[in-house]
């Protein structure tokens, strides 16, 4: 990955950004797509919608921008902070972890002394901000307010580690794909989604708007390669995986063969995932109107919905090349 690239990824990954503060990372999308695109919008939900405008059908990519979060409840008289969850945040990966809020106050989560390390629960957990007091913290905090994870992005070789890896990731491909397509006969609907953590909200808005023929969702998909994991055929490393189902969607036949054919036609190399949970942005887009053919190009991930999420960077240029191809195929279902 040249230096530009890595560059950009570095700003997409470390931005703030959880579900329902999209605020931040949206405008970096803006500033890097804008010129590329030959409409661009945001919609009432705060979707970021970029047309590359054609012909023929109207094909909508759909990455979302947000991230997991915390969000503050209360404070106790010693200013230490009570949270609940924004999306999928388990109280074991959360536990010492540092988390950001969006004036950029970072805080060290940590927890009530347990016996037993099974009882955690984010009901007993809390917020260290530094503080002595509960006046002093709300000078900061305020009941509501959400933070996110903070850590920085590392590469280790093919591996690239950071926080929002799901779905920067996606809407990093999305970016390069929109830069890389060259005249598609299709009129081509990149959406970079809001509120996917909290239940693919923006994702079903945008495609209502847009009535697409198509919908290809850019995300994330778990592994099967560590040590004693849930048993899953997809390895970091080996390609973007092409979903056949989740708990979302069923990937529509037609899609999924068109995904494997390019794949194939470009040597590509490519996985099959079969994701027994969870869902993606596309599980609200086939669902639209009358109905909308949908698929999803995977990026294999381990640790997701932790601070430290690792992909492979040929895995990610693969996708990029794989989205490209399709997207310059004259789209005749």
């Amino acid at each position: 990955m040249d230096n530009a690239r890595l560059s950009l990824l570095k700003k997409l990954v470390e931005s703030y950004g959880p579900s329902g503060s999209e605020e931040k990372i949206r405008d970096i999308i803006m500033d890097e797509i804008k010129d590329y695109a030959d409409e661009m919008k945001i919609d009432r939900m705060g979707n970021l919608i970029a047309v590359k405008k054609g012909p023929g059908k109207r094909i909508m990519i759909a990455a979302h921008m947000d991230e997991i979060g915390v969000i503050a409840t209360s404070v106790d008289d010693n200013g230490f902070i009570r949270f609940s969850n924004v999306g999928g945040v388990s109280p074991f990966t959360a536990l010492y972890q540092r988390v950001i809020f969006s004036d950029g106050t970072i805080g060290v989560v940590s927890m009530e002394h347990l016996d037993e390390m099974k009882d955690l629960k984010l009901n007993k957990m809390f917020i260290d901000i530094g503080t002595k007091s509960k006046e002093e913290t709300l000078k900061k905090i305020d009941i509501g307010d959400v933070g996110c994870f903070y850590n920085t992005l590392t590469q280790d070789d093919d591996r690239l580690i950071a926080k929002a890896m799901d779905d920067r990731i996606g809407c990093f491909i999305a970016i390069e794909a929109l830069k890389a397509v060259k005249d598609s006969p299709n009129e081509l609907y990149f959406v970079f989604t809001v509120q996917e953590e909290v239940g693919i909200r923006g994702a079903k808005t945008a495609a209502y708007g847009i009535d697409p023929d198509m919908g290809i969702a850019v995300d994330v998909t778990l592994t099967g390669d560590t040590p004693k994991a849930r048993t899953m055929d997809v390895k970091i490393g080996d390609g973007p995986a092409i979903k056949i189902r989740d708990n979302s969607m069923l990937t529509h036949p037609a899609v999924k063969i068109l995904m494997i054919d390019t794949a194939k036609a470009n040597n590509i190399p490519y996985q099959l995932e079969v994701l027994e949970f969870g869902g993606t942005d596309s599980g609200a887009i086939h669902l639209t109107r009358s109905g909308v053919p949908s698929g999803v190009i995977s990026i294999p991930c381990r640790y997701v919905h932790s601070p430290s999420e690792m992909v492979s960077e040929k895995d990610v240029e693969h996708s990029i090349i794989l989205l490209t191809k399709v997207l310059e195929q004259d789209i005749q279902f």
